[in-house]
């Protein structure tokens, strides 16, 4: 048996059904401040710097997404070699 229910309303009155908060206003303000610290921004050094001060936990958390990045990157190709090598001894 198969159930199909259609809600029409808009997007603050569902998140207010389901109980979310309304971080509309923080988000107001965070946009604020980046495009404010943006605004000096002349060349990709400067806005790295900026991205890692404005970034979640801020070095360390880049540095956690590049460690987490780059050992997928490297897991995927050692898969890849793998897969390949496994292709020539058959």
């Amino acid at each position: 048996m198969k159930v199909h229910v259609e809600i029409d309303c808009t997007p603050e009155e569902a998140r207010s059904f389901m109980g979310l908060p309304d971080v509309g206003k923080a988000n107001d303000i965070y946009v604020d401040t980046i495009t404010k610290a943006m605004k000096g921004v002349t060349n990709p050094e400067q806005l790295q710097d900026y991205a890692k001060h404005l970034a979640p936990m801020g070095q360390i958390g880049m540095k956690l997404f590049q460690n987490f990045v780059e050992g997928s990157m490297s897991a995927a190709s050692a898969a890849a070699s793998g897969k390949m090598s496994t292709k020539k001894d058959d």
